[in-house]
C-alpha cells in the first residue's frame, strides 16, 4: 500500500487538494481533521468537561463512509459531515487534539485505513506521528490572511454565517495552539516537502503536488495521465 501524508495549518487547502489528488490517483482520501471534529461535536452535544473526556471516549463510535461525493463521517451511526464544519466545532477540535487520550483513540483508526488502502491522508501530524513511514510527506502552508480568506469563502458558500475577522482570529489561535502543544505539535516532518500555496491557485497547487508524486514514483505519471 502507498501512503501520501499531507500536513499543514488550518485553511492551507489540505482537504481540497488532497481530495482532488486522491481522485486523480484512485487513492482513498482520509480527512483526519474530521475525526477530531466528530469527537468535538460529541463533547459539545453532551457538555463533557475536559477531565471527563478520557472515560467518555469509550462511548464514541466513529466510522468513515466513502461515497461518490467523498468522505462522510458517522458519529454513533449519524452522518455528521456537515455539522462538524462550524467555527465552534473547529475550536473544540483544535483544543482536544492536544489530549493524548484523544490522539491515541484515533491513531489506530487512521493507521488501519492506511494499512488496507492506498491513501492520501491529511492532518496536522500525519507525516510525523500517524504515518511516519509514508512514501511521500508534504507540508502545505500559506499566509494566515490568505488561509482566512479561503476558509471564509468556503464557509459562506455553505451558508455558514461568520465574519472574516472571526475566521482570521480563529486561524491565528489555531496556529498557535497546534504548534505549541506538547503532544504531536504541528511541524513539518524531516523528510517533508514544504509547499507554500499563498500565490498559487487551486489548480496550480494540485498540479504542483502531482509533480511531486510523479517524481517519487515512476507510475505516478501513468496514474495522472490516465485520468
Amino acid at each position: 500500500m502507498i501512503s501520501i501524508a499531507i500536513d499543514g495549518p488550518a485553511g492551507a487547502g489540505k482537504s481540497t487538494i488532497a481530495k482532488e489528488i486522491s481522485k486523480i490517483l484512485g487513492f482513498v482520501y482520509v480527512d483526519t481533521g474530521a475525526l477530531y471534529r466528530a469527537i468535538g461535536l460529541y463533547i459539545e452535544r453532551h457538555n463533557i468537561e475536559d477531565r471527563e473526556i478520557k472515560k467518555e471516549l469509550s462511548k464514541v463510535k466513529i466510522d468513515l463512509d466513502f461515497k461518490k461525493d467523498g468522505q462522510h463521517v458517522l458519529l454513533c451511526g449519524e452522518d455528521v459531515s456537515k455539522l462538524i464544519r462550524t467555527p465552534k466545532i473547529s475550536m473544540i477540535a483544535s483544543r482536544i487534539s492536544a489530549f493524548k487520550c484523544v490522539r491515541d483513540f484515533l491513531l489506530k483508526l487512521q493507521r488501519d485505513f492506511a494499512e488496507n488502502n492506498n491513501v492520501v491522508m491529511d492532518g496536522r501530524d500525519i507525516g510525523t506521528v500517524v504515518l511516519p513511514d509514508a512514501e511521500i510527506k508534504i507540508f502545505l502552508t500559506a499566509s494566515a490572511a490568505i488561509r482566512a480568506e479561503r476558509r471564509y469563502n468556503e464557509l459562506r458558500a455553505k451558508n455558514i454565517y461568520c465574519s472574516y475577522d472571526e475566521v482570521l482570529n480563529d486561524i491565528i489561535k489555531r496556529d498557535n495552539d497546534d504548534s505549541s502543544r506538547e503532544i504531536a505539535p504541528l511541524k513539518p516532518a524531516r523528510s517533508a516537502i514544504i509547499i507554500d500555496t499563498s500565490n498559487m491557485s487551486l489548480q496550480e497547487s494540485i498540479k504542483f503536488l502531482l509533480k511531486v508524486v510523479k517524481s517519487k514514483f515512476d507510475r505516478g505519471s501513468d496514474l495522472y495521465e490516465s485520468k
